[in-house]
């Protein structure tokens, strides 16, 4: 039996074979790695002798055909491996070498970037195809050809370090070194004397509420990009007062600013999101990349009336502010940058009585899909004439507050429901890296009303605004090449997205995606989380959502899909899937949502990448835990849970253990088998060691409960303890950022100080013998950095296997 390549395609491959005696039917089947324990995957039979595998050729496959007889194999083709043709011309930032020197107790650590372009080929322990000139002082101080570090024993804090790039086996000659070296950029030791590199801050100033609540600020989530185009990253600070709140919060907060910093400190501008945009980490998710291909990273984000930018000199003096553009329907209707659409508890109730009195001419009730009484809603004898009168409005919003509120949850005190925002615009606005507004427009999926639709009145908890304003931001190579927008509304139930290129300097929209509504029978008394929304087609993803998301292709198109949760938004729109499975007693229901997920090449010997998420639902989800195909969203393992499973994490932190483990409460391998470890910290990963195993944030020191931002794992113990320093969002406990910021592969960690005064950059000076390019020119890795500050901040990964068994021909196997 033979496989046969007919055609190659840039969206597939066409492929036949001869007919076998007996066979009544064939099965095509793939790996997209060369190992000997790789398992493969199989399309779904055929009575053809012809099969079109629709996976982009930009990377070999290891293709077979079986013949069946009533599913039996009867024979199979030998393995062919198919040729690559499509080379993706990704938009790359053109970040400069990253070089960085510093000083360890033994010397003079010195690291810097190796370039995707930069390699031809592999060895064991790397990539190979340029080599380094290290240069101290304008001499030639070491050839470095198997990693991008070098530890110079006799370095000073004096010494002038360069880098000398050349094809490997090509040693330049001492004229050719003297040449480079005119246009190459030196450093000295960072200023510290230690690991870390500080970038001042400047705090903004605190205030007061309406309700007389004093607030201060504190430096939280963090974004990259290179503003100004010299190479060289700035860093976008997000600043959260000390009232922030979460969704489910009631209460008002200060203003949220975004500052943008050059790395000595300067200060860029300032963005002050003004008095309609709340505080707090569901609220402000700010994607910095370069959308329009520049060369300058541009910043978007969801933004009010109010929101106004600060610019600032080169001595740090503001020179000049501006507002951002109300559309003019918006402007005709009054709507002006000093209006302010913060309820206070009046203000709600004023609201409510206005819902209360339009009642029986609510779209829902007239469709006949709510109850036309509120009375029964709430369960109560028929007393009032509809329309509701004023009166009898004040007095059902009374009743609902004082009473019905509280039946339903000791927890429900609206009679104190403030420092929301449930009127009023909201926009969407790209910033340039100058700061300058480059274009508003109109959020495209509103909020429509306070969150009655979206089912914020129907659980026993009544929290108005809380499922309506869950957002989440990404961006997306959606046609593998050029960087998307993704902005999102709704996870809970409605569930939202669109994608946007800016191109051309403005918003287009390329799709956009809507469940729906979910149906409920009663708006104060149902269970929304578990229905499905009302359009046709995207009525399946409502309530499938994260409080994060991840970019990544999963289906092998070259494109990169939306992983959601537990659904996934192909790169065009479509569905790819959104994933239900039985409960215990047999009834099929969601996986629904969850706190945390992570994907990427989980298990080296499964093709494609993996997913592994938590789920909330308890009782009512067929897992707490599961480890998935991220393609198909179909579960290879997992456990049902009766309580909420708040976190998870993966990680090479058993060296010997082939794969990734995976860990919740307790740590498994890629087979599912429970390990006799303990489970490490699930606050935050990172890929710090030089032996390419994964450690963890713990967020908090062990025995002080200070924290601090603690990296340690199971082998090598604490590996770094910071000093002075603070984590962000509670227990948590997540950095600024997680990223490879400077020097090799490896990943630094952003921590504030616990004095907000300064960001402190943490670098592993521990030399590795191993040799990748930079992760931020693996387009899966650098679209986590820009989503990382997303909600329950989750960290990115490559889209290759990492860890300490990797083989490095897997990194790039175009090659």
């Amino acid at each position: 039996m033979k496989l046969r390549i007919d055609e190659v395609t840039k969206n597939g491959i066409q492929l036949s074979w001869d007919k076998v005696e007996g066979a009544t039917s064939y099965r095509l089947c793939w790996k997209d790695r060369n190992r000997k324990t790789m398992q493969k995957k199989a399309l779904l039979p055929t009575t053809e002798l012809r099969e079109m595998f629709n996976k982009m050729p930009r990377i070999p496959y290891y293709l077979s055909v079986q013949a069946l007889n009533e599913l039996q194999v009867i024979d199979e083709s030998p393995e062919i491996k198919t040729p690559v043709t499509v080379r993706l011309n990704e938009q790359l930032e053109k970040i400069d070498r990253g070089l960085v020197a510093v000083s360890t107790g033994k010397g003079i650590f010195v690291s810097w970037r190796l370039y995707k372009s930069e390699v031809k080929g592999y060895s064991n322990t790397g990539l190979t195809g340029t080599d380094f000139a290290l240069c101290k002082n304008g001499k030639v101080l070491a050839f470095v050809t198997d990693s991008t570090n070098y530890l110079d024993k006799t370095g000073t804090k004096d010494d002038l370090y360069s880098i000398v790039s050349y094809e490997s086996g090509k040693e330049p000659s001492s004229e050719e070194i003297e040449s480079a070296l005119k246009g190459a950029k030196a450093v000295k030791a960072w200023e510290s004397g230690e690991n870390y590199l500080d970038i001042p801050l400047r705090i903004p100033e605190g205030g007061t509420t309406p309700a007389g609540e004093a607030y201060n600020y504190h430096a939280n989530d963090i974004s990259i990009g290179d503003v100004d185009g010299d190479g060289e990253y700035e860093y976008i600070v997000k600043w959260d007062p000390t009232n922030s709140k979460d969704v489910s919060q009631t209460g008002y907060t200060g203003n949220v600013y975004l500052d943008c910093y050059k790395l000595d400190g300067r200060l860029l501008w300032r963005l002050d999101m003004g008095v309609n945009i709340r505080a707090g980490a569901h609220y402000t998710q700010f994607m910095v990349y370069d959308f329009n291909g520049d060369g300058r990273a541009e910043m978007a984000v969801k933004t009010a009336p109010g929101t106004c930018m600060h610019f600032f000199d080169e001595s740090g003096t503001e020179c000049g502010m501006s507002f951002i553009t109300i559309p003019e329907e918006d402007a005709k209707k009054g709507v002006c940058n000093d209006s302010n659409y913060v309820a206070s508890a009046a203000d709600y109730r004023r609201h409510l009585v206005k819902v209360f009195k339009n009642w029986n001419s609510h779209p829902e009730v007239v469709n006949g899909h709510w109850p036309a009484t509120l009375e029964e809603c709430f369960n109560m004898a028929p007393q009032y004439t509809y329309p509701l009168s004023e009166k009898d409005a004040e007095d059902l919003a009374e009743y609902f507050i004082a009473s019905y509120a509280p039946s339903r949850s000791s927890r429900n005190h609206l009679e104190n429901f403030e420092g929301f925002i449930f009127e009023g615009p909201e926009y969407l606005t790209m910033f340039g890296g100058d700061g300058k507004e480059l274009e508003t427009i109109p959020f495209k999926y509103g909020r429509d009303d306070d969150g009655l639709m979206w089912g914020d009145y129907a659980m026993s908890r009544i929290e108005p605004c809380n499922r309506v304003d869950r957002f989440l931001s990404g961006v997306a190579y959606l046609d593998g090449e050029r960087p998307y927008l993704i902005v999102c509304r709704g996870y809970y139930t409605r569930t939202t997205l669109v994608a946007y290129d800016f191109f051309d300097n403005k918003f287009n929209e390329k799709w956009s995606v809507d469940s729906g509504y979910v149906r409920m029978e009663n708006p104060f008394n149902d269970n929304p989380h578990e229905l499905m929304g009302s359009d046709p087609v995207y009525g399946v993803i409502a309530g499938q959502g994260n409080h994060s998301l991840s970019t990544a292709d999963v289906d092998g198109d070259g494109c990169q899909e939306i992983i959601y949760g537990a659904a996934c938004i192909d790169h065009d729109g479509s569905v790819l899937y959104s994933s239900y499975d039985n409960l215990p007693n047999g009834i099929r229901a969601k996986l629904g949502h969850g706190d945390a997920m992570h994907v990427a090449n989980i298990d080296p010997d499964r093709p494609g990448l993996e997913l592994f998420n938590v789920f909330e639902g308890a009782k009512a989800a067929p897992y707490g835990f599961a480890l998935r195909d991220a393609e198909d969203g179909s579960v290879y393992f997992g456990e049902y849970a009766e309580s909420d499973l708040g976190r998870c994490m993966v990680g090479d932190i058993v060296p010997n253990e082939p794969g990734l483990q995976v860990w919740v409460n307790d740590v498994y391998n890629v087979k599912g088998e429970k390990l006799d470890i303990p489970a490490p910290s699930t606050n935050m990963n990172i890929h710090w060691a030089a032996d390419l195993t994964t450690q963890v944030t713990d967020g908090k020191e062990y025995l002080t409960e200070e924290k601090c931002g603690i990296i340690s794992d199971l082998v090598h113990g604490v590996m770094l303890k910071p000093e002075g320093t603070a984590t962000n969002n509670g227990t948590k406990g997540n950095p600024c950022l997680v990223a490879d910021l400077f020097g090799d592969f490896r990943d630094e960690i952003v921590l504030r100080l616990a004095d907000d005064s300064a960001l402190r950059i943490y670098i592993n000076t521990d030399i590795t013998n191993h040799k990748l390019f930079t992760p931020l020119q693996d387009m899966q890795y650098r679209m986590g950095v820009c989503w990382q500050n997303n909600c329950y901040n989750q960290p990115g990964y490559v889209s290759y296997y990492y860890a300490s068994d990797m083989r490095f021909d897997e990194v790039m196997p175009e090659l």
